[in-house]
């Protein structure tokens, strides 16, 4: 009984010795394994920055919008008529929703102006010469400013009118030949109309009837033809 001691020690140290390096064997990876990257089977969790640094996320501003800039009011409706200083010219001056048309006219010399208004600021070309301006202010019930025509400047001061005082205009084809005249009309302190234009057939000046102040628009002969005068709501569409 004393000699098997020894034997059963030893055979239970093999037995615990090839367990550990059983064990052993099966922690280890052998070489060509590969080994199993727990990191990419972890969840991702993404921080916005406040969460990241232990402190609550604060709802940002919102940004204050710049103000949009006012747009310069446009006149809707006005007519102009005066006296251009220095010259014996009448001029007249029409805006139909920020579009505007002038004319100046002393009987013998003729210039129609077309442009825009805005903010109270006239500003027109002249049609046949563009060299040929009117700047204006609108100040209350008045336009008063400057205008060039074939080289030469003036000021001028032109108070609103009503109708029939204001600008008429009047075309026609007859023959193969455009015919064509303007007129200012404008009313005096005591109850009589001045009124100043000039006509042409093609390129000949002819002369210039008169319209009836108290029918503007009436049918009048100009160089053998009739022709239709036209207040300014009539032919503004017209002008370029």
């Amino acid at each position: 009984m004393s000699r098997l001691g020894p034997v059963i020690t030893l055979a239970a140290g093999a037995v615990l010795a090839g367990g550990l390096g059983v064990a052993s064997v099966i922690a280890m990876p052998t070489a060509g394994s590969p080994a199993v990257n727990t990191a990419a089977e972890a969840p991702v969790v993404q921080q916005n920055g406040a969460q990241q640094n232990g402190a609550a996320a604060q709802p940002s501003a919102a940004p204050t919008p710049s103000p949009s800039p006012t747009q310069p009011k446009k006149t809707v409706k006005a007519d102009f008529g005066g006296r251009v200083k220095g010259s014996g010219a009448l001029i007249a001056l029409s805006i139909r929703n920020g579009k505007a048309v002038g004319y100046f006219c002393d009987g013998r010399t003729e210039a129609w102006f077309t442009g825009v208004e805005s903010g109270g600021e006239l500003k027109l070309t002249g049609v046949a010469d563009k060299r040929a301006k009117v700047k204006a202010e609108l100040k209350g019930r008045k336009a008063e400013g400057s205008l060039t025509v074939a080289g030469r400047k003036w000021s001028f001061f032109a108070p609103t009118v009503t109708k029939p005082s204001g600008l008429y205009r009047a075309t026609a084809t007859v023959r193969g030949a455009k015919v064509r005249a303007g007129w200012i009309v404008l009313k005096n302190a005591n109850g009589t109309y001045t009124q100043v234009g000039t006509a042409f057939a093609g390129d000949r000046q002819v002369d210039v009837p008169r319209i009836d102040a108290a029918g503007p628009t009436a049918p009048v002969q100009v160089g053998g033809a009739t022709i239709y005068p036209k207040d300014v709501d009539g032919f503004i569409g017209e002008m370029p």
